[in-house]
């Protein structure tokens, strides 16, 4: 059995470093489980367990799925390719598992996947970039984690007794920190979500997760819509091509699309074992043996290996090349900012053409902030009804 193999089985063992379910018997376990509102305990569920069930009920969770991750469905060539709820789900089944092996808490790893994308605008990331450049002009910015806090914490509404989500505060710092960094310099409003400590290891294992649902996905999702050439694929990402070719002299009479799923299978499946043996090498390499310890590191903890983070980077890169930046995809990025800008432009020039709840909030939040919280609250199709009625009242 590998070093590496036996320090995952001694991880599994050390709860001293996983987030209490409930408030323990120190400061930081007690605050971790605390919500903003109290409310007393239930009698079966655990806070983070209580999370989930309130980010799956949220209407902009249900929004997601109208949600471009990649391909709009003007770009897609199938009704298969993910969506930003698809994507949230798979992300939450690999960190669920994660999270399990390592002896972590899962459920609070489970509720940081499920919340993770909440805040990102309509169009995916050419959506995000449009707004953030809209609102720059203005000595504003767009960030999708930023948004996603004040959607949980103030804009849904669901109960008769506060505002938002009341998520516990392990939650919400894992919304803010699961993937970037932020100074109490720069945001002293986020003072209480320990800025300038580590994230609990739940919160890290989010960021890779994250990038291995996705790179694995958009390969499959890529090669679905026609964008992806196989052949090319296999020269160009040496992961994929050898679990391919392992693949093919195993089922040699499969069709070449149960290759490329069975290749895909076992680059998710390398990169899980690989990230849990990283971590559980990471901890017992630096002696960390409590929350705290993780807190103080001088880096995350949730890291693949030097080798398979080359062999990551080498795909990601390629999918950059050959898909993100592809021409079709391009004209699909193209007519997204044009969508975003050219709404954010007209509701700024003129705010009662937006809904009176919206309306509501420009004495407190400024104009432009209030119209790129209605942009962003969009899903795909209803931001080009939104485009489409615009052109025709001009």
């Amino acid at each position: 059995m590998s070093d590496s193999t036996n320090s995952l089985e001694t991880l599994a063992h050390a709860q001293s470093i996983a987030v209490p379910d409930a408030a323990g018997n120190d400061l930081s376990s007690a605050d971790l489980s605390s919500r903003t509102h109290p409310e007393p305990s239930h009698p079966y569920r655990y806070p983070f367990v209580r999370d989930i069930g309130r980010i799956l009920h949220a209407k902009a969770f249900r929004r997601l799925a109208g949600k471009t991750q990649v391909f709009t469905r003007r770009a897609a060539e199938s009704d298969h390719s993910r969506s930003r709820l698809t994507h949230t789900l798979e992300v939450a089944q690999i960190a669920r598992t994660t999270a399990s092996a390592l002896g972590l808490n899962a459920s609070l790893a489970e509720a940081l996947a499920l919340v993770h994308d909440i805040g990102h605008p309509p169009f995916g990331h050419a959506g995000e970039k449009a707004l953030d450049e809209a609102l720059k002009k203005h000595g504003l910015g767009f960030d999708h984690n930023l948004h996603a806090l004040r959607i949980v914490t103030s804009f849904e509404e669901r109960y008769a007794a506060f505002r938002g989500l009341n998520l516990t505060l392990a939650v919400r710092e894992g919304i803010i920190k699961h993937s970037h960094d932020y100074s109490a310099e720069d945001h002293p409003e986020l003072s209480e979500y320990f800025l300038g400590q580590r994230p609990p290891l739940e919160a890290q294992l989010i960021d890779m997760t994250d990038e291995i649902a996705y790179l694995t996905a958009d390969i499959e999702d890529g090669l679905g819509a026609g964008i992806l050439d196989l052949a090319q694929v296999q020269d160009h990402v040496p992961f994929f091509g050898d679990l391919y070719q392992a693949a093919e002299r195993e089922f040699p009479a499969a069709a070449p699309r149960l290759l490329a799923n069975e290749a895909l299978k076992q680059m998710l499946n390398s990169m899980v074992t690989d990230l849990m043996q990283e971590i559980a090498q990471q901890i017992r390499t630096q002696r960390i043996e409590t929350l705290e310890d993780v807190r103080r590191a001088p880096q995350r903890l949730a890291m693949l290996s030097p080798e398979m983070e080359a062999k990551r980077s080498q795909a990601k890169s390629y999918l950059f090349a050959n898909l993100y930046l592809s021409p079709s995809l391009e004209v699909e990025h193209t007519h997204a900012e044009q969508i975003v800008q050219t709404l954010f432009a007209a509701w700024t020039d003129d705010p009662e053409l937006l809904p009176p709840d919206h309306q509501a909030r420009i004495p407190k939040e400024g104009v432009q902030r209030a119209v790129a919280d209605y942009i962003a609250g969009m899903t795909d199709a209803f931001i080009e009804q939104a485009w489409l009625r615009h052109l025709q009242n001009r």
